[in-house]
């Protein structure tokens, strides 16, 4: 859950605008709705832990701090810990996604939440290596290199969904646009099951919600699978299977 006193990251993030090199200005934004913090997020330059919580976890607000020369930083919290924050590249928004081929994503760090030693951790660490990925992105778009073939057709993304024997169904998201369709039909996320969570209740209201997310999913090119568990488990346990029985060895005859 986000947390709720949203002064900590604003200040946290405006003190940090001040300490990093260069000029810098800070812009917090509160989010009241989940699929609010995507415009921004969608520009994220990470694959790591920055994005995952992005996809993860309703953030309630973010900040993001903008360099002179057009860097920008993004800045949450990192769930489930406090004192920490997460801080990400943003990409430039005029990147050719040809220009992006072979350029590893300068992922985000975990800093904490002193300003002082954490701009030290960015300018050390983060914002090195987005001018390096920057770097190579102006030079793959000063020097296009031409296909030497098709690019692999695309593996099609899908949501598995499961319904539990006590009705509740839950569902894992590939990515941001598939959760923010989730959340639009009632899913909600559940940090202690790692997945977007139905309550049980009417079936048919139910049903109803399944079947509109799934017709929201299929406009995105997302499937969606609904599987039944194991019998006998629920949301929260699982009942281990009993151990095979293990046939004695069998030895060889003595004479």
């Amino acid at each position: 859950m986000p947390r709720t006193d949203t002064r900590e990251l604003e200040s946290f993030a405006a003190a940090l605008a001040e300490q990093l090199p260069g000029t810098w200005t800070s812009e917090y934004h509160h989010h009241t709705a989940y699929p609010e913090q995507f415009p921004i997020a969608k520009d994220l330059w990470d694959m790591g832990v920055v994005s995952a919580a992005v996809t993860a976890v309703v953030l309630g607000h973010d900040a993001v701090l903008t360099h002179q020369n057009g860097t920008r930083l993004y800045v949450i919290d990192h769930p489930g810990y406090d004192g920490e924050h997460l801080v990400g590249a943003l990409a430039p928004p005029d990147i050719e996604p040809d220009a992006l081929r072979g350029v590893g994503e300068p992922d985000g760090i975990i800093v904490t939440d002193h300003p002082v030693q954490a701009a030290r951790d960015i300018a050390s660490d983060l914002l090195p290596r987005y001018e390096q990925a920057l770097s190579q992105v102006r030079q793959n778009t000063a020097h296009p290199a031409a296909p030497s073939r098709p690019a692999p057709a695309r593996e099609a993304e899908r949501v598995v969904m499961t319904w539990y024997g006590d009705g509740v169904i839950a569902a894992q998201a590939p990515g941001q646009e598939a959760a923010t369709a989730l959340h639009r039909n009632g899913f909600t996320w559940d940090p202690a099951e790692l997945a977007f969570v139905l309550p049980a209740g009417d079936t048919a209201e139910q049903a109803h919600r399944v079947q509109a997310a799934g017709a929201q999913l299929a406009v995105l090119g997302i499937g969606v699978l609904m599987r039944h568990p194991p019998r006998d488990t629920d949301l929260t346990t699982t009942t281990p299977a009993p151990p095979a029985h293990q046939p004695a060895p069998i030895r060889g005859r003595t004479r």
